[in-house]
């Protein structure tokens, strides 16, 4: 399957994303404003690839101008829901539907890798400002803590990613050289109900690609695991944001 097939996915869930993915700490967004050197409230900023809506919303939240930019018709439709008064436009990092030098700061949260950068740099050069900056995040589940790394490795091998051991400089590599990235680790933490991490999981691509057999059996085999670790149900997940920002 294609990496846009795969990104596309998402539509199928777009609910169950909405309801169990997590979100981001404040801690990020005042990283990204002291990265950018640009203080979010007031700012024109872009969101691209925005989903459901988890970043929009933080960012508006800090006062922010935002648009949204979502190819997904599922994900599209969610966002309306959770965000009815943000303008949504449909279109992709490869070719953003925004005027020239018209945005502050152009953010993709969790979804860089989803674009050919061939196109997705030259249209981040075009849209940003004079002085405007391209801020890139993921977040991941922090494998140095023992249960999560356990977790990671039964989904490496139900996948057949033995050979991709844990490496927290990962989301960096590959970034566009010609642009100058300074990078910052923002760690954090949220305790969910037992079901409600292991719908989180379900909502992966590679789940919504691997069918709805396999996924069922692997989340019902993690339950019996995770309900001895965690015998009140509640599980507490720790997360680290990579964050990657460049002012053009």
């Amino acid at each position: 399957m294609t990496s846009t097939s795969q990104a596309r996915s998402f539509d199928t869930a777009a609910a169950s994303y909405a309801a169990n993915r997590p979100s981001y700490p404040t801690e990020l967004l005042d990283a990204v404003e002291e990265l950018t050197g640009c203080p979010l409230a007031g700012a024109r900023v872009a969101d691209v690839g925005a989903g459901t809506g988890l970043a929009t919303m933080l960012l508006r939240a800090r006062g922010a101008h935002v648009i949204a930019i979502e190819p997904g018709s599922g994900m599209a439709s969610q966002f309306r829901l959770n965000l009815p008064e943000v303008p949504l436009v449909r279109g992709d990092g490869n070719n953003l539907p925004l005027a020239s030098a018209s945005i502050d700061v152009l953010t993709y949260a969790q979804a860089w890798h989803w674009t050919d950068q061939r196109r997705s740099v030259p249209e981040a050069l075009r849209v940003l400002r004079t002085g405007g900056a391209l801020a890139l995040w993921w977040n991941d589940s922090d494998s140095t803590v023992p249960w999560i790394a356990d977790q990671d490795a039964r989904l490496r091998r139900l996948f057949g990613a033995e050979d991709s051991p844990h490496d927290p400089m990962a989301r960096f590599r590959g970034l566009p050289p010609e642009l100058d990235f300074v990078h910052r680790h923002v760690p954090w933490t949220r305790s969910v109900p037992l079901d409600m991490h292991l719908a989180n999981l379900a909502s992966y691509s590679d789940f919504l690609v691997l069918g709805k057999e396999a996924t069922s059996t692997f989340i019902a085999e993690e339950r019996d695991l995770l309900a001895e670790l965690f015998p009140h149900r509640m599980v507490k997940e720790h997360y680290v944001v990579s964050l990657a920002v460049a002012t053009c």
